[in-house]
C-alpha cells in the first residue's frame, strides 16, 4: 500500500469518526429492512446494485478515478462496541491507630481480674494490630479512634451485648441479599487463667477495630451496593452513590438498639421490599420443594388441540401465575381434572399467565411460554433476586413520583405518574452485539417527523461496505448525504478517502425513527422511538435493534411525557414538519436491566438474561467475598 493510500485511509477514518457525531450504540430502527431492499428496488434490482452494474467495475463519478480506488480497496474499518470486564474489587488498606493520646476505655479493659494499669495501653494496642478496610472505611475508622472516642464493642475485658448484636443483625445479611461472610469477625478468644494480658488485650483491640469496619462495611455496601457497577462492562454508566460514613460510629455508640440502627439503613423503597419478601419466600418454599415441573421439549399446544402434556401446562400456571390470576380463573383451575383436551376455558388461562409474563397473549404454548412457566427454578430465581437487590442499591433511593422505567431483559417500557403506573407497553431493546445501555437520566424533549443521522458505527460497519461496490445506493434509498456541509449525492463521494461527510435519512413514511422520538441527551446516544416495523412488537424475544428503545405505542408514551393526550400528538405529527418540542418539565428516565421485577401489583416477576449481565455480577461477588477475605 503506498503512503498516499495510507493517508488516505487515515482521512477515511478520520471522517467516519465525525460523520454524525454519535456514539455506535445509536438505533437504526429498519436499517437491515432498508439494506435488504428499501424505496426504487426493481423485482431484479437489490439495493446494493443491479444486473447493469459490476463489482467495482462501474465509476458512476465519471472517469478513471472510481476505477483506480475500487480495484484495490483499503480494508475495511470496524467499530466495536463496548466490552465487559474482569471484575477487580476496591482495594483495601492498613488502618492506622495514633499512639499519641488515650483511648476513652475502661481502665479493667483486659480482663476482669486485672489491676487498673495493668492492662496495658489500648492505643499502644490498637496500634500494632492489622486491620484492612477498604479507604472510605478505613478512613472513618481511622477518624473515630484517632478523635478519642469511646470504645463500642468491648468493656471490662469482654465483648459487649451491644457487640454481638450488632453483629448479629449483620448475620442477616442473606435477608437483603448481601452476603453475611463478607460481615464476620471471630471473637475473641476466652480469657485463659495466666494468659499474657497484652496478648489478650492486643485480641481485644482487633475485635475492637475489626467490628468497626465491618460495620460500616455493611452501611456501605447495603446503601450503594457492593460492587461498582461502571467496573462490570462499558455497558454499564451508573454515577455511584457517595455513603456518609463519618458519623456512622458515633449514631451506633449512642443507640440504644444497634441491631436495628444497623437495618434501618436497608433500603426501604416498594421495590426493594417486594424483592425481598419474594426473596424470603423463595428461600423457604426451597426447603420445602418437591419434585419440579416439567414440561416435554418439544411441545406445542394450540387452542382446540389436545394433548397428553396439557395437564403439565396447567400444572406449571397453577404453579406460576399471579395470586389474582389464580383467583380470576379459579372456578377452572377447580373444574380441571387433568384431561389432555386445550377447552377454551383452558386457554383463557394460559393466556392471562402470558400476559403476565409479557408474552403474546395467543393461548399457543410454545417454547417462550414453556420456558416461561418452568426455565427458572427457586435456585435461580433467587440468584436473580439477589442481584436485582444489588442493582436497585445502584440506583437513587427513591425513583421519584413520576417517571418512564425501561426494564430490558422484560421488552417493557412504563410511565409512572404521582407514584402510580399509568402506562405500560411493549418495547425493542439492543441486540446482543448492540446492547442498550443500563444508566439513568431526564427526558428533555419530543421530536416530530425527526431525521435519523445515521451513526458512525453503523456508517463502518453496515453501510461502508456497500457504497464501495455501490456508491449510489444511498441516493435511491432517500437518504442525504452532505460533503463539508455541502448536500450532494452518494455517488460523488469518493468512499475510499473523502472526509467530512454526514449521512441521514429525511422524515417520512419509511424514517427508521418512525413519527418521533423522545431525547434524554446522553453520551450513548440512546433514546426512545417510533419504528415502521411494527411486527418486531409481536415476538417474544425483543432484543433487535441498535441500541436505542423502540416503542410499541410512541404516541401513548408521548403524550405521558408532555402532559397532553394522544389527540395532540397526532395533530403535531399530521404537520409533517420537524419539530422539537422540550417536555414542560424534565422527567427521569431509567434505563434499566433487571431480571427480577415487580410489576405494579407488587408481584416479582422473572426474565431472561438477554445479555448475561448476571453472571458478570454474580462473579464481581464472588470476587469482593474472596478479596475480603484475604485481608480480613
Amino acid at each position: 500500500m503506498t503512503r498516499h493510500r495510507r493517508i488516505a485511509v487515515t482521512a477515511m477514518l478520520a471522517a467516519m469518526t465525525a460523520l454524525s457525531g454519535v456514539p455506535a450504540t445509536a438505533d437504526a430502527a429498519t436499517l437491515m429492512d432498508f439494506l435488504r431492499g428499501g424505496p426504487g428496488r426493481t423485482k431484479n434490482q437489490s439495493v446494493f446494485g443491479s444486473q447493469q452494474q459490476t463489482m467495482f467495475g462501474s465509476d458512476q463519478r465519471g472517469g478513471a478515478a472510481g476505477l483506480a480506488d475500487m480495484s484495490d480497496p483499503e480494508p475495511l474499518p470496524k467499530i466495536s462496541g463496548p466490552r465487559y470486564y474482569t471484575y477487580k474489587p476496591e482495594p483495601q488498606r492498613a488502618v492506622v491507630i495514633r499512639q499519641t493520646a488515650s483511648v476513652a476505655v475502661d481502665a479493667d479493659i483486659a480482663t476482669g481480674s486485672i489491676a487498673a494499669g495493668q492492662a496495658g495501653d489500648p492505643r499502644a494496642a490498637m496500634a500494632s494490630v492489622k486491620v484492612q478496610a477498604t479507604k472510605d472505611v478505613a478512613d472513618a475508622v481511622e477518624a473515630y479512634y484517632n478523635d478519642n472516642r469511646p470504645l463500642l464493642w468491648v468493656l471490662d475485658g469482654a465483648v459487649t451485648e451491644k457487640a454481638h448484636k450488632a453483629l448479629e443483625a449483620m448475620s442477616r445479611a442473606a435477608e437483603v441479599g448481601l452476603d453475611p461472610q463478607d460481615y464476620s469477625v471471630t471473637l475473641p478468644a476466652d480469657p485463659v487463667e495466666g494468659a499474657d494480658p497484652a496478648a489478650r488485650l492486643a485480641d481485644l483491640m482487633r475485635f475492637e477495630l475489626a467490628l468497626s469496619a465491618k460495620a460500616l462495611t455493611y452501611v456501605q455496601d447495603t446503601v450503594r451496593g457492593r460492587i461498582d457497577p461502571n467496573k462490570l462492562s462499558g455497558y454499564h454508566d451508573l454515577k455511584r452513590k457517595t455513603v456518609n460514613l463519618a458519623p456512622v460510629l458515633n449514631m451506633m455508640r449512642l443507640s440504644p438498639d444497634v441491631a436495628a440502627y444497623i437495618k434501618s439503613r436497608d433500603p426501604s423503597t416498594s421495590q426493594f421490599v417486594a424483592l425481598k419478601s419474594e426473596l424470603a419466600r423463595l428461600r423457604i418454599e426451597d426447603k420445602n420443594a418437591g419434585p419440579g415441573i416439567t414440561i416435554a421439549a418439544g411441545t406445542l399446544l394450540k387452542p382446540g388441540n389436545s394433548n397428553p402434556e396439557t395437564a403439565n401446562i396447567i400444572a406449571a400456571v397453577r404453579e406460576n401465575a399471579s395470586d389474582a390470576l389464580k383467583v380470576e380463573h379459579a372456578l377452572t383451575l377447580a373444574n380441571y381434572t387433568g384431561t389432555p383436551e386445550y377447552t377454551p376455558e383452558l386457554v383463557a388461562l394460559v393466556e392471562g399467565f402470558q400476559k403476565e409474563r409479557g408474552l403474546k397473549p395467543d393461548g399457543v404454548v410454545g417454547q417462550a411460554t414453556i420456558r416461561a412457566m418452568t426455565s427458572h427454578s427457586n435456585a435461580e430465581k433467587i440468584e436473580k433476586l439477589i442481584v436485582a437487590m444489588e442493582q436497585l442499591r445502584w440506583m437513587p433511593s427513591d425513583l421519584g413520583a413520576r417517571y418512564v422505567f425501561i426494564n430490558q431483559p422484560a421488552f417493557q417500557a412504563y410511565y409512572v405518574n404521582d407514584y402510580k403506573q399509568e402506562v405500560a407497553m411493549r418495547v425493542v431493546v439492543g441486540s446482543r452485539s448492540n446492547q442498550t445501555y443500563f444508566f439513568n437520566d431526564q427526558i428533555e424533549t419530543v421530536e416530530f417527523n425527526p431525521y435519523w443521522g445515521v451513526p458512525q458505527s453503523i456508517i463502518v460497519n453496515e453501510m461502508l461496505p456497500k457504497l464501495r461496490s455501490d456508491p449510489g445506493y444511498l441516493d435511491r434509498l432517500g437518504y442525504e448525504v452532505s460533503y463539508g456541509g455541502r448536500k450532494v449525492s452518494s455517488t460523488a463521494v469518493d468512499w475510499n478517502t473523502t472526509h467530512s461527510v454526514d449521512v441521514r435519512q429525511p422524515p417520512g413514511g419509511d424514517n427508521a425513527l418512525g413519527e418521533l422520538k423522545i431525547l434524554f441527551p446522553n453520551s450513548h446516544a440512546i433514546y426512545m422511538h417510533d419504528t415502521p416495523s411494527k411486527s418486531f412488537f409481536q415476538r417474544d424475544m425483543r432484543a433487535l435493534s441498535h441500541g436505542c428503545v423502540r416503542l410499541a405505542e410512541p404516541r401513548v408514551m408521548a403524550a405521558a411525557v408532555m402532559g397532553t393526550n394522544v389527540a395532540d400528538i397526532a395533530k403535531q405529527i399530521a404537520s409533517g414538519q420537524n419539530r422539537a418540542v422540550q417536555v414542560p418539565q424534565k422527567i427521569p428516565v431509567y434505563v434499566s436491566y433487571f431480571t427480577a421485577w415487580p410489576n405494579d401489583a407488587g408481584q416479582v416477576q422473572f426474565f431472561d438474561d438477554v445479555y448475561g449481565r448476571d453472571d458478570y455480577t454474580r462473579k464481581a461477588f464472588a470476587a469482593t467475598t474472596a478479596a475480603r477475605e484475604a485481608r480480613s
